[in-house]
């Protein structure tokens, strides 16, 4: 364009010249013997000898105006074939401009701060975020928005983030956690006392989070990012509200991730691959669907887990992503289920994590994690497409495969015995109208029971010391609704199912189950905390009452559920569930 442009103002010149020569007539002397002015050349006559200049014939003149003129109509030619290009990369900005203000709306981001975000980042993640995620601030791995709060040090940029809560917590039973998240499987019965018939009410302000993000980019083609979040969730030191409040600071996630060209490496601990997400396979919090709930609980029925662990992702296309994942494997049984013992020995109490603070096993009563075989293998793949005028479907689905060992003395002589469990999952997350996300999530699978939210047993022993993994399935369906940039509802339906597994045995080495005795899970007259099933129904609601992109933003965030919990056997004249209501109302002040 530049030499165009060049060539453009070079005929111009010539044209006037050309002009200057025609308009300018020829200097005689004059026939009394007077010259030219002094301010022109003197020129002879045609016919003298001593003639020092002459005017160009005209027909030369007129070939070389004709040449000129060829030459400007070439370069208009030239100047309208670079008009069309030009016009062709104007429309193709202003179609850039129109996805801008999408993901602008999507965001929540005004358009006057969007400005900033012309300065894009080299990154693999996907530009396209969910509905802002209320205990998060804005999708950390979404390219060109900066942060007011960045700060660049060397060719690091380091990004705070997090937000100041205040939780006020209504539980219509005591389920006894004093915490945010709810004991979805110690949920009291109505006959429970004096549980059951205790209310609960606390404020606390546990949630409060803090991040920090740190993005590198050491070439045009690889990036680097460092995650780490934490909240004070943490362990709970007994009478800690009576005077000072002193939750414990503890880390939720604390991962890395490298990119280059279509690879990522990821390792740390972050949320586990099985979790559903909302966009590709990206580790980043607002990118991961866990709902938008106050409870640390989640959603009964929902598959998440932070663990440590490592991951490779590999972009097949700018849609399509696949990775595998090796994970901290964890065998979990709940200490209400019965394995077979000859009343000195119980076998087992070491080789699983039952969930509380110790096992019946003096050697471990301080230690909880189990001597696991191999880590848990994930892989999964996801799909994002945008139908219309940018709406996103997505679509993920994984599977998990998880071994289990256990030492049987009972038998003779003692061994071990080995089994191989597993479970697929199938999520979507679709955008069917502007700002309006259905959501359906599944799982299933043996011996993947503390995958889902509410937790259930991995696995029971028959009598004979073999290895059985119980069956388990869960799902949740539901929307959110941006209704509008300052509004958000949602609403989830969820729940778990975990069959039934066990085994008649002598009564020496079991417990009483009608005439027999059993060990396992679910049997008759086993323990009302055997969870046959879970069922949860919650609906929120989200307005943001300040927000400055410069500033962060106040949210009122309210949550309000009813919660039922079903065994697999209550006794006679008992009630056959236990159920409770829920209800969090919360103050958020989010970081920018």
């Amino acid at each position: 364009m530049q030499r165009y442009l060049e060539r453009k103002s070079k005929s111009l010149a010539i044209v006037l010249l050309a002009a200057l020569i025609v308009a300018t007539p020829p200097v005689w002397a004059s026939p009394d013997g007077d010259t030219a002015p002094a301010s022109t050349s003197t020129v002879a006559p045609a016919n003298s000898s001593t003639s020092v200049a002459s005017a160009p014939p005209a027909a030369e003149l007129a070939s070389e105006l004709q040449q000129l003129r060829q030459t400007v109509e070439a370069q208009e030619r030239v100047f309208e074939e670079h008009s069309k290009e030009l016009e062709s990369e104007r429309a193709a900005l202003k179609e850039e401009l129109q996805r801008i203000a999408a993901f602008e709306t999507k965001l929540g981001v005004a358009p006057d701060a969007a400005e900033s975000a012309s300065r894009a980042r080299a990154s693999g993640d996907s530009l396209t975020s969910p509905p802002q995620d209320p205990q998060n601030k804005q999708p950390i791995n979404v390219v060109g928005i900066e942060n007011p709060l960045s700060i660049k040090i060397g060719g690091a940029e380091f990004t705070p983030g997090g937000f100041i809560d205040l939780t006020g917590i209504f539980r219509s039973t005591n389920d006894g956690t004093g915490s945010l998240g709810t004991s979805f499987p110690t949920l009291p019965f109505n006959n429970t006392l004096p549980q059951g018939q205790l209310s609960e009410f606390r404020f606390t302000g546990q949630g409060t989070r803090l991040s920090m993000k740190v993005d590198v980019n050491p070439s045009k083609t690889t990036a680097v990012t460092g995650y780490i979040e934490s909240d004070f969730n943490g362990f709970e030191p007994p009478n800690s509200d009576i005077s000072t409040q002193g939750s414990s600071f503890r880390i939720r996630l604390a991962w890395a991730q490298i990119r280059h060209d279509k690879w990522e490496l990821l390792t740390g601990q972050s949320w586990t691959l099985l979790t559903p997400t909302r966009v590709g396979l990206s580790p980043a919090p607002e990118n991961v669907f866990t709902g938008l709930r106050l409870d640390t609980s989640y959603l009964a029925g929902l598959v998440f887990d932070r663990q440590p662990g490592i991951r490779f992702t590999y972009h097949l296309t700018d849609q399509w992503q696949f990775a595998v994942a090796a994970e901290n494997p964890e065998c979990f049984v709940p200490s209400s289920v019965v394995f077979p013992t000859d009343g000195a020995t119980n076998f087992f109490s070491t080789q699983c994590d039952n969930g509380s603070s110790s096992t019946s096993a003096a050697s471990a009563a301080t230690n909880t994690s189990s001597p696991n075989l191999h880590p848990d293998i994930i892989a999964k793949t996801a799909f994002d497409w945008y139908v219309g005028d940018g709406k996103l479907f997505h679509i993920d689905a994984g599977g998990i495969a998880r071994s289990f060992k256990a030492y049987s003395n009972l038998v003779t002589p003692a061994a071990t015995n080995t089994i191989t469990g597993g479970g697929g999952q199938f999520d979507l997350n679709f955008e069917v109208l502007k700002g309006f996300h259905l959501i359906g999530n599944t799982f299933y699978g043996d011996g993947v029971g503390r995958y889902i939210g509410a937790l259930g047993p991995d696995i029971v022993i028959r009598p004979n010391g073999t290895l059985s993994a119980v069956h388990a399935g869960s799902g949740v369906a539901g929307f959110e609704w941006q209704a509008t940039p300052n509004f958000l509802v949602d609403s989830y339906y969820s729940g778990a199912y975990f069959w039934r597994n066990y085994a008649l045995t002598t009564k020496a080495l079991g417990a009483p189950c009608g005439a027999d005795f059993c060990v396992g899970f679910g049997f008759p007259n086993s323990a009302n905390t055997n969870n046959k099933s879970y069922q949860e129904a919650t609906v929120g609601f989200i307005p943001t009452i300040w927000s400055s992109p410069n500033y962060g933003k106040l949210q009122v965030i309210t949550q309000f559920s009813y919660v039922v919990r079903a065994p697999w056997y209550v006794p006679v004249d008992s009630p056959k569930n236990a159920h409770a209501f829920i209800s969090y109302v919360n103050l958020r002040y989010i970081i920018p």
